[in-house]
């Protein structure tokens, strides 16, 4: 039995001593790494905004009353003059006769003062050969001038109230037509506002009774683009979008109009951009939200850089930092592009090839980027070169194994 002790000691002293110079072990670095690549690069600018009809008609009435018909209703294709509703014409035909009867009388009355008229000049004609046979005073004369001046004057004020009369016919025949609200374009109803037996009121502000789009095959996306980003969008740039309907479709379009107006929402300035759009299809619906990327700049066949490589920096093991030539700072020594203190002299951009197991600086120049991709625009790297964008310190692999150190059981 003591002879078993003693084996099993000696056998748990020697698993101690390995398992303490293991962990001991300064662990291995590894570096994981990416090709470079070549191919297109498109740089874009995102942003969200609803679709709209280009033309939105708001229908209203400029008379007041009760609906009194519906000829149409929400999705309905009209054509331009189309009779969409009408208004309880009753008091508006009252009116027209009303007037009716009020510019005929006026008709009357400027007849009867042409008559009037017609007779004063007679008298004063004859009064005039009178006079100069010597058969009426000079006064008589003078009151027959004076009825025929008289006589003129109230065919001007006659005119007058039949013109008066012939504008408030024209506005009741006007207010009747009116009772009958009609499509001023071709297009399709999107919004009722009314329906039947509702009162509208035209007295202060017209109400908005319908809303028409104009064409729905030719939409527009209004997006707002942040002040940093709209000195890169232009004019006739293209743009593609995504709706929550079709999440799996990219839809088309292009930039039509870039709005100088700056609108401030809680002191952030963004500009308005309008995308335009085709929909042939009828797929797309106003007031849906479209994530918009505006394609700013494109590259073809270009080197692409993963865009961790530029921000890959080496960090060197504690026990490794001396000696090694690597800062933990992850700048390289003298000799291999760095300055006094470990720092750069220039302040481009570098990524880091693996050479012989360490990292070694490579200086890089990059254009346009995306999400994915960065353009290599100056560099001594090739189509094919691995650059590192990732290290690990083999740390990871240690924890996976039990920390505590064998225990006997007795």
């Amino acid at each position: 039995m003591k002879k078993i002790l003693v084996i099993m000691s000696v056998t748990i002293l020697i698993a101690s001593f390995a398992g303490y110079f293991f962990y001991k072990r300064t662990p291995e670095i590894q570096y994981k790494t990416s090709k470079i690549k070549r191919g297109t690069i498109v740089s874009t600018v995102a942003a969200t905004g609803n679709l709209s009809a280009v033309t939105t008609v708001q229908v209203g009435t400029q008379v007041s009353g009760t609906i009194q018909k519906l000829f149409v209703d929400y999705n309905s294709r009209v054509k331009k003059g189309e009779a969409i509703a009408e208004i309880d014409p009753s008091l508006f035909n009252a009116s027209v006769e009303q007037t009716q009867g009020n510019f005929l009388n006026a008709e009357a009355n400027l007849l009867k003062t042409k008559v009037t008229l017609a007779d004063a000049e007679r008298t004063l004609n004859r009064n005039k050969k009178l006079l100069a046979d010597g058969i009426i005073s000079q006064g008589d004369y003078d009151a027959a001038e004076t009825s025929f001046q008289s006589a003129m004057a109230g065919i001007k004020g006659a005119e007058g109230i039949v013109a008066q009369a012939r504008g408030s016919l024209m506005q009741a025949k006007t207010n009747l037509r009116y009772s009958v609200i009609r499509s001023p374009v071709d297009g399709v109803v999107i919004s009722r506002a009314v329906d039947v037996g509702q009162t509208v009121a035209a007295s202060f502000s017209t109400p908005t009774l319908f809303t028409i789009a104009q064409d729905l095959t030719k939409m527009q996306i209004e997006v707002s683009v942040d002040e940093a980003d709209i000195s890169r969008v232009r004019l006739d740039q293209n743009a593609t979008f995504t709706v929550d309907s079709y999440p799996e479709q990219t839809f088309r379009g292009k930039v039509i109009q870039i709005r100088s107006a700056p609108v401030i929402t809680q002191n952030v300035v963004t500009y308005v951009v309008v995308v335009s759009v085709d929909n042939n299809d009828l797929k797309l619906k106003p007031g849906m939200t479209a994530n918009v990327s505006v394609e700013v700049a494109k590259r073809d066949d270009v080197l692409k850089l993963p865009p961790a490589a530029l921000r890959f920096k080496p960090k060197a093991n504690d026990d490794e930092t001396e000696g090694k030539g690597i800062s933990t700072t992850g700048h390289l020594p003298a000799g291999s592009g760095a300055g006094a203190g470990g720092k750069r002299k220039d302040k481009s951009q570098q990524v880091y090839l693996l050479k012989e197991g360490k990292p070694v600086s490579i200086p890089v120049k990059t254009g346009i980027a995306n999400n994915s991709s960065i353009e290599l625009t100056e560099s001594s790297l090739k189509e094919g070169d691995e650059v590192i964008i990732e290290q690990t310190d083999g740390d990871t692999k240690k924890k996976s194994v039990s920390s505590s150190p064998m225990r006997p059981h007795f």
